[in-house]
């Protein structure tokens, strides 16, 4: 039957040139099982557990190539030290988020949370780095930034390289930097996302980057945005918010979560930095608007708004308070409006693309 294809098919051995990034081990598998290259988020792991999961994706899908993904912000501090990090945050901010505890009543975590585990540091991002490099992972992502000699050195282990950027600025950065192609990924992203919307950006991305393939991300929902997206310049594309409401994810999803993004419309996701300090895209819920209020502190740059805000993220979900529960999506989100398999879902995008593209005669003369 024919397919969706381009030549990023051939060069790593998927059968569709569709991307798929999620933070659940099951959910990425599932990915590259059904045709496309799951990627997975590893930023918030610690480097054993990095290890550990890489192995169990690598028995879930046997000889098909998948990714891991890392953030590795520059200017980070050097050392894993909460103490270091809580010494310097303001006390106004440390009020403002008791507020939120005493407003909403918020009962203390039983541990750290997701953002409270460790500090992210270069010695976190050094381990981090160590346990991805030794590993049999296929591609090596970089969310945000490009280390040059990591780079270097997860390709002469054989791994893909690729880095995810938001501006045509960064292009040369990147291709300085050794990565074998470019995700351009644009405003209408979930999670990290810069201020340019896709369309705008990925016929730059692909303009600027040469001889370097680019991914098209940020509102990639259908295969008529998989059309679009090839006929851009891109030689695939790269989605995230489209899991979420795969069956497969929902064992890494709180259920409240799950109700808010099935009932999330394009309109309904904004972007704060009051998550980790860096743009992040959202749903709206309480928390992005009690951030977004005219009292609220502006959010400390990363690390620090992790250490402000890691353990009551944590309490947050732990105790189950609803008007706060929240998640990253893009714009994206609005075309999801049922929970179904990863295959299936795959399946749909291929489906549609195939036939868009097979459509699209007759326009010139």
């Amino acid at each position: 039957m024919p397919h969706v294809w381009t030549p990023l098919c051939d060069r790593l051995n998927i059968k569709y040139p569709i991307f798929g990034f999620a933070h659940d081990v099951s959910t990425v598998a599932a990915i590259s099982r059904a045709g496309g290259f799951g990627v997975y988020g590893a930023t918030r792991r610690f480097p054993e557990e990095i290890t550990a999961e890489l192995r169990q994706i690598r028995e879930l899908v046997g000889d098909l190539p998948f990714g891991v993904d890392l953030v590795l912000p520059p200017g980070m501090p050097e050392h894993n030290s909460r103490a270091e990090i809580e010494a310097e945050i303001p006390q106004p901010h440390k009020d403002f988020v008791q507020g939120l505890i005493s407003k909403y009543q918020v009962p203390e975590a039983s541990g750290p949370g997701m953002r409270t585990r460790f500090i992210r540091s270069r010695e976190i991002e050094a381990a981090q780095l160590r346990a991805v490099l030794d590993s049999d992972v296929d591609l090596f992502a970089c969310g945000i930034g490009a280390p040059p000699d990591a780079v270097a050195e997860a390709r002469a282990g054989g791994k893909t390289t690729l880095a995810l950027i938001g501006s045509p600025h960064h292009v040369a950065r990147s291709v300085r930097a050794g990565v074998d192609f470019l995700v351009a990924q644009g405003y209408d992203a979930g999670a990290h996302t810069g201020p340019i919307g896709t369309y705008s950006l990925v016929p730059q991305i692909v303009d600027a980057a040469g001889d370097v393939p680019v991914l098209a991300a940020g509102g990639v929902a259908t295969g008529r945005h998989i059309a679009a997206a090839l006929a851009m310049g891109a030689q695939g594309v790269w989605l995230g918010t489209a899991w979420l409401l795969s069956e497969e994810h929902q064992g890494h999803m709180h259920p409240v979560n799950t109700r808010k993004l099935l009932a999330a419309g394009s309109g309904d996701t904004v972007i704060t930095r009051s998550e980790s300090g860096k743009t992040f895209r959202q749903v709206r819920t309480a928390w992005s608007q009690e951030w977004a209020a005219e009292e609220a502190p502006e959010p400390l740059k990363m690390p620090y708004q992790d250490v402000l805000v890691g353990d009551l993220l944590g309490a947050i979900e732990e105790h189950d308070i609803e008007p706060l529960i929240h998640s990253g999506a893009g714009q994206s989100v609005g075309y999801f409006n049922e929970v179904k398999p990863v295959a299936q879902i795959m399946q749909q995008l291929v489906d549609e693309a195939t036939r868009v593209l097979g459509q699209q005669t007759g326009y010139v003369k």
